[in-house]
């Protein structure tokens, strides 16, 4: 029979150990190892059957928690762990030593968040990318507020049937068993966000508060008794349903989550954010719903409009982009998007049209009749970055339709290379050696904040003791995957008797090459497959074998990645191989952080530039695993062959016909196969002198030492504090309402007026260095002067530049300076044209050119191409639009 009601009794802890809840409701036990060694004198087993403290406390019979409370050796831990965490919580940090004003706080909103296993609220690297993101906000001391949503499904666990096909189960997770509270009013009732749908429908959402270190995580729950059904299931599965459960999710994240964010700073004294950062597009609503509060007239005056609003709005918003590729960007049908707003809908008070205009793919290609949410989240925001310098690179060259007229490399998207939490994913042997070399405290120091000179200790550390260590976490790893193979084996209906061969699965001192990932067609788990033999022998080779564990998770409507799926195992059930490859099911961070040590070589081979970052590699190096990876994402940018190899790439991305991509697979494949043969293998079996793999051992070293403070989120976070957060809070701060309405007349009489500005005349003298009047010689000057119509403008509105550098033989300008023009004395001439003028170096010897260009000015816009208007001479005026010196 199955029960009509389901809910957690919890236990009541004795007194002495009543702090134990406030460790267990605190994330920060999933990376701090004395907490986590706290719970797990608890009750061993049945720590090592959860790794949950929430779940462990609730399963802990009486009679131990008893004889624990009695136990003065165990309270005096428990005090210390205590007066840990509060230092910890209450201490000042990274962020409080920064001079000036950083900002007050940052609200981070994010789809996905992977904090821990015990909280499965994730479904990849994005997820993981925000779990990451928010502790080492927490380390650095960075006041952060991290928004999401509560799945009660989360994303999916993943099975194999008989035959290798992908089976998804979505097991409920009740909220009462998570590290969770729920947010409540000053009377105790659940705070309530509520949102308006179409046809008289309420959306009601609860909220409950993850504690993530220091940094609160709200995350918004629609399975509430007072929805119907339909919005009850809002918040039932990650990435599940259509368009439109897609849509009500993501109004819910974003305009949802302003409103819980003002509920939380209301209830809590929490400082109110200055800055909204967007992670990926699905929260681009959040930038609607500030619009709509500012346009709300307040006590001491009116409300500002929608244009107005919108330059604060700008101002104190980032978004990042994570995808290379315009189908990874969700996009609505314009007319569902339409009955969702205004009058009877949310938002009433703004016109539905300014809303659609924000999403509209209005550049070529573009699809007028789609609601594009990344479109959306670059208009809402006035500093945007891809997440690695080759995904920044990508992203300009997609979204540069819109800003037409500029180069791409102009477009205003920077980037910031991901990072990842060094004390989640590095394995406690290799903190523990650190430790021993330089102490707890440096070493710990080293792996949350960063900075080079805190990880040169490494260099100090003996081949030996690095080989150990190595040898340690492969040792794990096999125990870890021949566990897992049973249970799988078990799982797809295989018998005792057939799992005889898993004991033997597997070898402590062979290579090992891990690949694990979610399961898009562009990750190309199959590369490998290419010619089976060839991987057979690398398999079985008799001086040089090698061992590959393969883990990860097909979208549950994508049919094309679970064949991928299918076709790896089938490949690795082969009796002949198995015992040298295996496929993992149901990957997951509790999967992964004994995957990425144990690994002695870290696999990517994805089509090139699809990859925004890929920091599944990162996570190894921390580990002192070495990359063999595609020129891709953050491997593109710090590759280097003192620790890692390369895998050669034909060019063409996804842009290629069947046989093209047939031919890129199959030369790609081949590269893969023989660096692994004559490079990689050779030299992890190469021996010194000393009977050990020097060279290999190197490669280690270098990895940890080199690549190690790049690759922490340490290093990603206070970039962004120092490069987008705290230009946010000075731009946000610099808008009142009186500058904002300044700034919005200007933008407004800008546009309108730009018809008229027109580049008529260019002029250039010359002075060079011998008086001779050439211009053409390395170090002499060319004296522009620039006839310029401005209209309805003033010359104080905009910008006239002379641009110049190398040419092609398409006479395009490369590297780039830009020289600014200074209006001429005298006004406009009688036909109301102005005069700029000014000198330009030739500064460079080769082929040579300059143009010239007039751009919006104003000390409010964060870069001449914000607006994204720009006026140069017409094409007809010849040798006056340019100079092109060879």
């Amino acid at each position: 029979m199955k029960a009509m009601r389901r809910f957690t009794v919890r236990p009541v802890l004795p007194e002495p150990l009543r702090p134990l809840s406030d460790l267990a409701r605190n994330l920060r036990w999933s990376w701090h190892a004395e907490t986590r060694e706290l719970f797990q004198s608890v009750d061993p087993a049945r720590w090592a059957a959860t790794g949950d403290p929430v779940r462990l406390l609730a399963a802990v019979p009486p009679e131990r928690l008893d004889t624990l409370a009695a136990d003065r050796r165990f309270r005096l831990r428990l005090a210390a762990a205590v007066d840990d965490l509060t230092d910890y919580l209450e201490g000042d940090r990274w962020y409080q030593r920064q001079e000036g004003s950083p900002p007050a706080a940052v609200a981070y909103f994010s789809p996905e968040f992977g904090v821990t296993a015990a909280l499965p609220q994730y479904s990849g690297g994005l997820g993981i990318l925000a779990g990451d993101h928010l502790k080492s906000a927490s380390d650095l001391g960075v006041p952060l507020i991290g928004v999401g949503l509560l799945y009660r499904h989360g994303y999916f666990r993943q099975s194999l049937s008989r035959d290798g096909w992908q089976q998804e189960h979505y097991p409920v997770l009740d909220p009462d068993e998570l590290p969770l509270t729920l947010l409540r009013e000053t009377d105790g009732s659940p705070t309530l966000i509520r949102l308006a749908l179409p046809g008289g429908r309420l959306l009601r959402a609860r909220v409950w508060q993850a504690r993530v270190g220091r940094v609160p995580l709200l995350m918004l729950d629609s399975d509430v008794e007072d929805n119907d059904g339909a919005a009850r299931e809002v918040t039932d599965r990650l990435y599940g349903g259509g368009s439109e459960h897609r849509l009500h999710q993501e109004m819910l994240l974003g305009i949802g989550g302003v409103r819980a964010v003002r509920a939380y700073c209301r209830l809590t004294g929490h400082p109110a954010p200055e800055v909204f950062h967007t992670n990926e597009g699905h929260a681009g609503f959040l930038g609607l719903e500030r619009v709509h509060e500012l346009g709300t007239p307040a006590p001491d005056g009116p409300g500002l409009d929608f244009d107005q609003a919108l330059q604060v709005v700008r101002a104190g918003t980032v978004f990042t982009t994570h995808t290379p590729v315009p189908a990874g960007i969700d996009r609505f049908d314009r007319s569902l998007v339409a009955r969702h707003f205004g009058e009877g809908a949310e938002l009433p008070g703004i016109d539905t049209g300014r809303v659609l205009a924000l999403g509209t793919e209005t550049y070529p290609g573009g699809d007028p009749g789609l609601f594009n949410m990344a479109v959306m989240g670059l208009r809402l925001a006035q500093r945007a970055n891809g997440v690695s310098t080759l995904h920044g690179q990508v992203s300009r060259e997609m979204f540069a339709g819109l800003w037409p007229g500029f180069d791409a490399e102009e477009v205003p998207i920077t980037s910031v290379t991901n990072g990842v939490h060094a004390p989640t994913w590095v394995a406690p042997e290799v903190l523990r050696l650190g430790a021993r070399r330089v102490g707890t405290a440096r070493a710990e120091e080293a792996l949350s904040v960063g900075g080079p000179e805190r990880w040169d200790a490494i260099g100090q550390i003996s081949d030996q003791e690095i080989w150990e260590l190595r040898r340690t976490l492969r040792e794990q790893l096999v125990e870890e995957i021949r566990t897992r193979l049973a249970a799988g084996w078990r799982q797809r209906g295989a018998g005792p008797a057939e799992l005889g061969w898993i004991d033997t699965a597997f070898d402590p001192s062979v290579l090992t090459i891990g690949f694990a990932r979610r399961v898009p067609s562009y990750k190309r788990l199959t590369l490998m497959l290419q010619d089976r033999d060839r991987l057979r022998g690398l398999l079985l080779h008799p001086e040089r074998p090698v061992q590959i564990v393969v883990a990860g998770k097909a979208h549950p409507a994508d049919d094309g990645g679970k064949r991928l799926v299918q076709e790896l195992v089938r490949f690795a059930d082969d009796a002949g191989v198995r015992h040298r490859i295996a496929f993992l099911p149901d990957y997951g961070m509790a999967m992964a952080q004994k995957l990425y040590p144990g690994c002695d070589v870290w696999l990517n081979n994805p089509l090139r530039p699809l990859e925004a970052c890929g920091t599944s590699g990162m996570k190894a190096a921390l580990n002192g695993c070495l990359n063999l990876s595609v020129l891709d994402g953050w491997w593109d940018e710090w590759y280097d062959p003192d620790f890692g190899w390369a895998i050669p790439t034909a060019d063409g991305g996804g842009d290629l016909t069947a046989k093209e991509t047939e031919r890129r697979d199959a030369l790609e494949a081949t590269a893969l196969y023989e660096l692994l043969e004559q490079r990689v293998a050779p030299r992890f079996y190469e021996r010194g002198r000393e009977g050990l793999p020097d060279r290999w051992i190197g490669m280690v070293r270098e990895t940890l030492t080199r690549l190690g403070p790049k690759v922490i989120a340490g290093r990603m976070v206070r970039e962004y504090v120092e490069t987008l957060y705290a230009p946010a809070a000075r731009a946000h701060r610099a808008l009142g309402p009186g500058q904002a309405r300044e700034l919005a007349a200007y933008k407004e009489r800008v546009r309108s007026g730009w018809a008229q500005v027109a580049v008529e005349h260019v002029d250039a003298g010359a002075d060079g260095p011998d008086g001779d009047g050439s211009p053409a010689q390395l170090g002499a000057t060319l004296a522009l002067r620039v006839r310029v119509r401005l209209g309805e403008l003033a010359p104080e509105d905009v910008e006239v530049q002379a641009v110049s550098g190398h040419v092609d033989g398409d006479d395009r300008i490369s590297g780039a300076t830009r020289v600014p023009l200074k209006p001429a004395p005298g006004g406009p001439d009688l036909d109301g044209r102005w005069t700029f003028e000014g000198p330009l170096a030739l500064d460079r010897t080769g082929s040579f050119g300059y143009t010239v260009r007039v751009l919006p000015s104003h000390r409010l816009l964060a870069s001449g191409a914000e607006m994204g208007l720009i006026a140069v001479p017409a094409e007809a005026a010849g040798q006056e639009s340019g100079v092109l010196l060879r």
